[in-house]
């Protein structure tokens, strides 16, 4: 039983006069109060009342014991409002942290949106490669790609990341169209500088490692981006960070019937955080508009 329930329990005996009105006014068993009471008689060492087979008196230390106590309960129950108002009003400080590429290509563009749905959330965002601790770096929501540890956090997937072979018009104006992942080896590669992401794999039956003289290595998906945009050669990169260039034919899809990943498995995107029953607004409403977006 916790102190703030004994607290309770003496607070109402006192007030009721009877350890059995205070009984009623909880919906417990007296039994039960008057264990409570001599607990908490028992913490303090000193007796704050004198218990007769029909009558409670409450002695002078627990006069004085009760002025405190029924500061200490109405400043608890002023503290639950509060952090009932912070926790079920979408308000305070969200921060976020997210990786570079889908940071930049995909969060950043919707942020203005979310800030005129919920103008009362201020946003911290910190776009990094780096892995952060939710818990120490009081990150509320972390955005990260391709295949997570096993931990206490929890994710929400946000979209699968279907990665394109992919080269400019201007590159292959000048080159043949590799029709299978051989022909590779006679063009101009470039890959991903960041270690999960490095190789180049084909998934079509089983995973299956692709030899390929790359000719640059880039830490950055909208790095290789900009290079094949400009000639640079050939690179593969997640669909999201190329969508608008394929659409608007910057950049053509290569070996389309192919299913290419920089791991041997398919990769996805998701949103962390610390927990699914303890969730505040406003962690809350930024999982439903990702959602809302990414669905």
């Amino acid at each position: 039983m916790s102190l703030f329930t004994r607290l309770a329990y003496f607070n109402c005996v006192v007030e009721q006069g009877s350890i059995s009105k205070a009984s009623q006014v909880f919906d417990v068993q007296p039994s039960s109060i008057s264990r409570q009471l001599s607990a908490l008689e028992e913490e303090l060492n000193v007796r704050i009342l004198d218990r007769t087979t029909r009558n409670v008196g409450v002695t002078e230390a627990g006069l004085v014991f009760y002025q405190y106590s029924k500061r200490i309960i109405a400043e608890f129950d002023e503290a639950k409002r509060a952090v009932n108002i912070v926790h079920n009003s979408p308000k305070g400080r969200l921060k976020i942290s997210a990786t570079v590429a889908f940071g930049e290509n995909k969060i950043l563009p919707l942020l203005p949106l979310f800030r005129a749905a919920f103008p009362d959330i201020k946003v911290e965002i910190e776009i990094t490669e780096r892995i952060v601790d939710l818990i120490e770096e009081n990150v509320d929501v972390a955005i990260r790609s391709g295949r997570l540890p096993d931990s206490n956090l929890i994710a929400k997937k946000l979209m699968n990341n279907h990665f394109i072979l992919c080269a400019s018009p201007s590159y292959l104006a000048h080159r043949s169209i590799p029709k299978t992942t051989a022909d590779l080896a006679q063009h101009d590669c470039l890959v991903y500088g960041f270690k999960g992401w490095h190789d180049w794999y084909i998934l079509n039956n089983k995973p299956s490692k692709i030899e390929i003289p790359y000719y640059m290595e880039v830490n950055s998906v909208n790095g290789q981006k900009q290079l094949i945009l400009n000639g640079g050669g050939i690179a593969l990169l997640p669909q999201w960070a190329i969508d608008e260039e394929l659409n608007n034919g910057k950049l053509v899809q290569l070996i389309p019937l192919s299913t290419f990943s920089p791991c041997h498995y398919e990769t996805s995107t998701y949103a962390i955080y610390q927990h699914r029953q303890l969730v505040s607004s406003k962690v809350r409403v930024f999982l439903d508009f990702l959602s809302e977006h990414f669905s």
